[in-house]
């Protein structure tokens, strides 16, 4: 995938849909096409978060590993979801585990580098710090749900 087909994607998608063209010129220059196997792991919990990514096609399933037994699916995204957040804020260490349900395509961003440019330009880091602070409280209310669906302590709702 070319950068500007990578650009233009980006412009088609709600989450980048509002970003001006010299973020769009920005993204797609630090962004790839990567594919993943059925069942691959892209990234698991502690590992060193560096990237973010967008689904092209396929399905990721978020996962929370468990002390003992199965991990508990947290929420499976589709073509057009983002995923990843902690490359944005330190420790810049993955608190979840991602994985592919099917074979999957993705868009990858080099988060680092993205990020060296949020600090020497405030305003850019506002704009992309307002648009996953959204995702990762999307994130966050999902796996608060799915764990109260699965756990279902007594006296929570």
């Amino acid at each position: 995938m070319t950068k500007a087909a990578i650009k233009q994607f980006l412009a088609d998608q709600d989450f980048f849909s509002d970003f001006d063209n010299a973020v769009l010129d920005l993204l797609a220059e630090h962004a790839s096409e990567i594919s993943l196997d059925k069942d691959e792991v892209l990234f698991s919990n502690g590992d060193p978060a560096r990237h973010f990514y967008l689904l092209k096609d396929g399905n990721i399933v978020i996962e929370v590993p468990a002390i003992e037994g199965p991990t508990l699916e947290v929420q499976s995204l589709t073509a057009g979801q983002v995923l990843g957040w902690s490359w944005l804020i330190p420790p810049y260490r993955w608190t979840f585990q991602a994985r592919a349900e099917a074979p999957t395509r993705l868009v990858e961003f080099e988060g680092e580098v993205i990020r060296q440019h949020c600090e020497k330009d405030p305003r850019l880091g506002y704009a992309i710090l307002k648009h996953f602070a959204s995702l990762m409280s999307e994130r966050l209310d999902a796996a608060r749900r799915k764990m109260m669906d699965e756990w279902n302590p007594p006296g929570f709702a």
